[in-house]
């Protein structure tokens, strides 16, 4: 059988079911110890074209449009196979590969993506195959201890206690959901003993309040729909000039909300907003929620990074008083997509999210039966993605994930003085961790504040189409803003100054052209726009 026969991985035939033969294709198709070598064979021409890409690609995107790209769809038939596997991966270097964002390219500062860890990706290579699934010991043994090592981990990285616990999640929006969940069945239970999952929400719960800063992540507002709250239960809380949360104005809407007759439910506190990297006064708010009986979540979906750096662990003063907090280390700890976690200072409160099932966690079980995971998690089939965390602790230690991260941070703050200081760039506010909003505002142009909207927006178009850079967008006070999001430890300050010279580039050519008319229609719907 030739080596490209062998590695065909083809979908099985049409053959009656009752046939005993199956085809070559199908024989081939399983990853099985008979396919031992065509296993290694098609992993190597993966690994190859991966780092041929790697090593090619100059840009951090290609600049293609949604348009020219759907047109490499069309006509496509997925019940017609390929040849083989040289013809599949051709096809997935044709429709992904060459024209996907690579965030390991120093010119990728949009969101919060990071180069990931080599060990992480062993670990992936490892984890893939086997298939672990990790909601029951029976079916991951080993996994499941390397999961809740993690936990552990983590929690006392935090300082939550002895008796805190947790999970891994897909990431902060499933997390800041289950502290939201947990949050509203414990409250509702203290009235009058209610129970949610038994009798649905009680009449009271219209009047459940969450008090998040108006910087707060939009998944608090998804949240509060899903569980039958509505975005109205959300109270913004003002902020101060660094876009952290305004402790005086969090106490005076704690305060009123009693007064009004509704009832306060749970505060999030942000330790990294997306926008500003703001890490909210901890310690102060923590105090209030002792003060008002009420649940506090923090999320450090961002800043929980901060955990294992030398330098600024400090900023995170006060979380270990938590409630419950939720941590992404697929953002400041160098993971792939996905790796987060949820933890509670509270183990039992995760059972309000457990539910029985006699085929896979069955309730009466004995106090020695096997840990399942399942219990503690919104999901049910999960992944092992904890053994990419484990594999970069063993081999590089937390100390060195602070250090990147702490690269990161001292180059954003050389990033805000070369903003600061460059022609015709108006800064918001200094950073905190490792964003940066600002806009392209050229002196000696009265505009208004449609045409620096328009004139924003076609900069970052055109930074992206001509591939030079992927920059982010905000809106703050309802303005457009260009936004850098660094986490890349690779990224030079050299890096930084082309893109400011590029964007005032893009800039300068837009008012000369166009005298800042808003662009067209096709720019604006551009990749990115």
């Amino acid at each position: 059988m030739s080596q490209n026969a062998a590695i065909r991985m083809a979908p099985l035939s049409s053959r009656p079911l009752a046939s005993r033969a199956m085809s070559e294709d199908a024989n081939h198709a399983l990853f099985m110890p008979r396919n031992a070598d065509v296993y290694r064979q098609g992993m190597q021409r993966c690994i190859e074209l991966v780092q041929r890409k790697l090593t090619e690609t100059g840009q951090p995107f290609s600049g293609i449009l949604p348009s020219e790209m759907q047109r490499r769809f069309e006509g496509l038939d997925l019940n017609h196979r390929l040849d083989d596997l040289d013809a599949v991966l051709a096809e997935v270097e044709r429709l992904y590969l060459d024209d996907a964002v690579y965030f390991h390219h120093p010119r990728y500062v949009a969101h919060l993506n990071c180069p990931i860890t080599l060990a992480s990706i062993l670990a992936e290579a490892i984890a893939t195959p086997i298939n672990t699934a990790v909601e029951t010991w029976d079916q991951s043994a080993g996994g499941t201890f390397i999961e809740q090592a993690l936990i552990d981990w983590t929690v006392r990285r935090i300082g939550l206690g002895d008796d805190a616990d947790g999970v891994f999640t897909s990431g902060g929006t499933q997390s800041n959901l289950m502290a939201l969940l947990i949050a509203r069945d414990h409250r509702c239970a203290a009235l009058d003993g209610h129970q949610n999952r038994e009798h649905g929400l009680p009449a009271d719960a219209a009047r459940l309040r969450i008090f998040a800063s108006e910087a707060s992540h939009v998944s608090l507002q998804k949240a509060a729909a899903l569980l039958g709250l509505g975005h109205r239960a959300v109270v913004p809380i003002p902020c101060d000039d660094r876009y952290r949360m305004d402790t005086g104005a969090l106490a005076r809407a704690l305060a009123e909300s009693r007064q009004a007759g509704t009832i306060p439910m749970a505060v999030v506190a942000t330790a990294g907003t997306t926008d500003f990297g703001s890490i909210d006064p901890l310690a102060d708010i923590a105090a209030l929620c002792r003060q008002h009986g009420v649940w506090l979540h923090i999320d450090a979906a961002y800043g929980g990074g901060l955990l294992t750096s030398p330098r600024h662990r400090h900023w995170l003063a006060g979380i270990e008083q938590a409630d419950s907090v939720s941590v992404d280390y697929h953002k400041s700890f160098f993971q792939p997509v996905s790796c987060s976690a949820f933890m509670v200072a509270e183990r039992q409160r995760l059972g309000y999210v457990t539910h029985h099932a006699d085929y896979l966690n069955p309730a009466g079980r004995h106090d020695d039966a096997p840990p399942d995971l399942v219990d503690k998690s919104l999901q049910t089939t999960r992944r092992l993605d904890a053994l990419k965390l484990w594999m970069t602790l063993r081999l590089l230690g937390p100390d060195a994930l602070g250090e990147l991260f702490d690269r990161v941070i001292a180059l954003t703050r050389e990033t805000y003085d070369l903003l600061r200081t460059a022609p015709d760039i108006e800064v918001i506010t200094a950073p905190q961790l490792t964003t940066l909003v600002f806009r392209y505002r050229p002196r000696g142009h009265d505009l208004d504040d449609a045409s620096l909207d328009a004139l924003n927006a076609h900069i970052r178009q055109a930074l992206s189409r001509h591939g030079e850079a992927v920059v982010a967008a905000t809106r703050v006070r309802g303005r457009r803003y260009l936004k850098f999001t660094l986490l890349n430890p690779e990224t030079g300050i050299d890096d930084l100054a082309t893109i400011v010279e590029r964007l005032q580039a893009h800039g300068a050519d837009f008012l000369t052209r166009d005298d800042a008319a808003p662009p067209r229609r096709h720019d604006l719907a551009a990749a990115f726009s």
